[in-house]
């Protein structure tokens, strides 16, 4: 019985490949209940995102070669295809590997949160597909509580490291509560879509999306129930925004410092937040000359995220440490089942032992024997049966000199040092 990770990811393997050796939402269930019927495979989870493929498995026998091998036909791959792409990982390695991820320790942006969702999603399939029993329900579940452990005694997670998130960051220093505040995202791109997904955790409910065409907006608005305009209606609506994050592709500056002097009078000289994500700059520079407005651009974003980083880093110190911790603990456990059989055996066997003899201390008193001479009998006869494969151990031990045995045998029998 062994554990086994194997598998490619953003370090390892190109795009092209990733996406070729991925597991999509109709395929996965299939994939599973395909793999835990492989020959040596009790169970299985496979992990699929767009960074990563993995395949966690519980082994009867084997080093994995019959994963891969059934990796590659599922996908179609030629033998050769994976070679300088795969990894393996077996025992405390793999369980090592999926703290790690878990954490968000081998993701793409160090610290992560989406991964655990990801794995936990992964997690459900396998169970619905009967992929999971006792070993790796265990080392899963094991996994998560890591994650919250890393999340809870780090910093890891604490700091802005995507242009996105820093923008949302940097707005709650002005505005403490962003629940109160309205936004305006000019644009309709990823990134935007990102900065409206931040501000909704934060519970702003109150958004509006403007950009050259209504129909890429309302895509957009339509998920968090924002308003939508065009880009020459942002002079109309700019005062009602306490916030203003901007990333288009516009070759000029779609905001400009008198159409912001215009709005921050119209709100009376309430603070405006202001960032440009965007390369050429979207929001005139001239408008940070501006007291009431607070206009930073995606530099100044860059220089946050690259402190934030190194914060990071040194909580992933930290959240190694951890995941060390925890891995030798899940390693504890593991280990201990390889002794479950042979407990058993042993037991059965004393077990035999004591039925055997009570039997004879019976049938000596049917035939007239003393209590007391049977049960001396039966004491004597059954520490004679206990103890005679230990001694002959010993001796044996002795004989060959074995001072680390026989320091052994001493501990497996209890006995204290003289």
């Amino acid at each position: 019985m062994s554990l086994l990770a194997l598998g490619i990811n953003h370090k390892t393997a190109s795009v092209s490949l990733r996406e070729r050796v991925a597991f999509g939402p109709d395929s996965i269930k299939q994939a599973v209940h395909e793999l835990v019927q492989q020959p040596g495979v009790n169970e299985a989870v496979i992990v699929s995102t767009c960074n990563r493929t993995e395949l966690y498995c519980n082994l009867e026998s084997g080093q994995g070669e019959q994963v891969l091998q059934w990796l590659q036909q599922f996908h179609a791959l030629e033998a050769g295809e994976l070679a300088n792409a795969i990894y393996t990982h077996h025992d405390e390695e793999a369980v090592r590997h999926l703290m790690r991820v878990s954490c968000g320790l081998d993701s793409l942006v160090l610290g992560e949160p989406q991964i655990l969702g990801q794995i936990k999603q992964s997690y459900n399939t396998s169970q619905q597909e009967g992929g999971l029993k006792a070993i790796l329900e265990r080392l899963f579940q094991k996994a998560f509580s890591v994650a919250k452990r890393v999340r809870t005694d780090t910093e890891i997670g604490a700091s802005a490291v995507s242009v996105a998130f820093a923008a949302v960051t940097l707005a709650r220093q002005i505005f403490p509560d962003l629940s109160q505040t309205r936004v305006l995202l000019v644009g309709a791109g990823e990134t935007i879509e990102l900065v409206a997904r931040h501000l909704y955790e934060q519970n702003v409910t109150r958004m509006m999306v403007a950009n050259r065409t209504l129909q890429r907006a309302q895509g957009l608005a339509q998920a968090f129930g924002a308003q939508v305009m065009t880009l020459d209606a942002i002079p109309e609506h700019l005062h009602e925004a306490d916030i203003v994050i901007s990333s288009t592709a516009s070759p000029l500056p779609i905001i400009g410092k008198g159409m912001v002097e215009r709005a921050l009078k119209q709100r009376r000289h309430r603070p405006m937040f202001l960032v440009d994500i965007a390369v050429p700059r979207d929001i005139e520079a001239e408008v940070n000359e501006l007291s009431d407005a607070y206009l930073y651009t995606v530099d100044d974003l860059q220089g946050i995220i690259e402190q934030n980083l190194e914060a990071r880093r040194r909580a992933a110190q930290q959240a190694e440490r951890i995941v060390l911790e925890e891995r030798d603990e899940f390693m504890g456990w593991f280990r201990s089942l390889h002794a479950v059989d042979l407990i058993r055996d042993y037991r059965q066997q004393a077990q035999r032992h004591a039925d055997d003899e009570l039997v004879r201390a019976l049938q000596g008193l049917q035939q007239g024997e003393s209590p007391e001479a049977a049960l001396r009998q039966l004491a004597h006869r059954l520490t004679n049966k206990l103890i005679h494969a230990p001694t002959q151990a010993l001796r044996d031990a002795g004989q060959q000199g074995d001072q680390e045995r026989l320091a052994l045998l001493r501990s497996a029998l209890g006995l204290q040092q003289e």
